[in-house]
């Protein structure tokens, strides 16, 4: 018979199990850098296994140098990719000191003339609104050195980001066997097999995913610079090579790519000479930047986004949104990552239920 005492020991132990999990969910969030810088170095452990198994079996590399030296590699790759965009910062800021902002607002006042003479040859008068919104009054370019310095401060806390990752993916490079002895004894007899079948596929589904993420990338790579090399655009290679990486984070990363090439192909174009063809310039670079991220929203995309990872594209557009709305950007990085290691468990664990079968149908 169901007493009262009985109902409220339910609702009481109701409410302390969601008060739990709100705890646990705001402490998770709070320190959501931490847990993404470790989902991070897990990757590049997987990714930086391969190289330190290469030295210790083919060069006779001890174990401590092999990981030492795998690092070293990693090191200089960063440091290459900042040696190809400090320099390009520091010749921009240069363009910039060049930047006359009078003569940039009389182009593009020049370029709405244009477009007004062309619609009023349609008995259409855009004028009159350009007046009535005062927009004239309203051209400011001066924003350019505040996207600098802002994108400065990013890669400062990238900076800082990427050293905890090499920290940590030292240790579980170099104590890799004796987390590996570790873990197993903490396995569960009899769940023991399902887990490891799942990091199993984990990794296959991983691989298969971060392999189809670089060709992607490398593809917009080549597409970015044949669009900036047609145009004359100054740094193309690095410029080219900067956006395609930004296409990393899913969705963001193409709108992102395109503000900063229009940033910077405007700031290559700011000398006396070639100032007047910065507009138009601009202009024909975002329209090819366009075709080239159509081609791969409709190509490449799919392709990784689905196929790699065996999810629906509606799927992993929702599972991203929600990420980054918790995380952020780093969270729409790691979003596909994770919620694939999930879907792996849970079919693992959990295949009789209705909600799994549906999302793991094709796993």
């Amino acid at each position: 018979m169901i007493t009262s005492k009985t109902i409220a020991n339910g609702i009481l132990r109701a409410l302390a199990i969601a008060l739990g999990i709100y705890i646990l969910l705001m402490f998770l969030f709070k320190i959501k850098a931490v847990l993404i810088y470790l989902f991070i170095a897990l990757i590049v452990t997987m990714i930086a296994s391969p190289i330190v198994g290469f030295l210790k079996r083919k060069l006779k590399f001890p174990h401590i140098a092999a990981v030492i030296t795998t690092l070293a590699f990693f090191i200089l790759l960063m440091a290459g990719f900042i040696m190809l965009f400090v320099p390009l910062i520091i010749s921009q800021s240069e363009n910039l000191s060049l930047l006359d902002t009078a003569k940039l607002e009389q182009d593009v006042l020049s370029l709405f003339n244009q477009v007004s003479d062309y619609f009023s040859d349609h008995d259409i008068d855009p004028q009159k609104l350009i007046n009535d919104a005062n927009l004239t009054s309203k051209l400011n370019f001066n924003f350019i050195p505040e996207f600098i310095n802002s994108l400065l401060g990013i890669l400062s806390g990238f900076g800082i980001g990427f050293a905890s990752v090499l920290f940590i993916t030292f240790f579980f490079l170099k104590d890799y066997k004796q987390m590996d002895q570790g873990f197993r004894k903490l396995l569960p007899v009899d769940h023991a097999e399902r887990i490891l079948s799942s990091l199993r596929k984990i990794d296959y589904l991983l691989s298969r995913y971060f392999i189809g993420l670089i060709v992607q990338m490398s593809i917009l790579f080549v597409l970015y610079l044949i669009v900036l090399l047609i145009f004359g655009v100054e740094n193309a290679l690095i410029i080219a090579f900067i956006t395609a990486l930004l296409n990393i984070i899913p969705y963001v990363g193409p709108l992102i790519a395109t503000a900063l090439v229009i940033v910077l192909t405007m700031l290559g174009l700011m000398g006396p000479e070639t100032q007047g063809e910065m507009l138009s310039t601009t202009l024909y670079v975002v329209i090819g930047y366009t075709i080239a991220q159509v081609i791969d929203n409709n190509v490449s995309t799919p392709l990784i986004f689905s196929n790699s990872v065996n999810s629906h594209p509606l799927e992993i557009f929702l599972v991203i949104l929600a990420s980054g709305f918790v995380f952020g950007i780093l969270g729409m990085i790691v979003a596909v990552p994770l919620y694939t290691v999930l879907k792996v468990v849970a079919k693992e664990f959990f295949p009789h239920n209705r909600v799994v079968k549906m999302l793991t149908k094709d796993l």
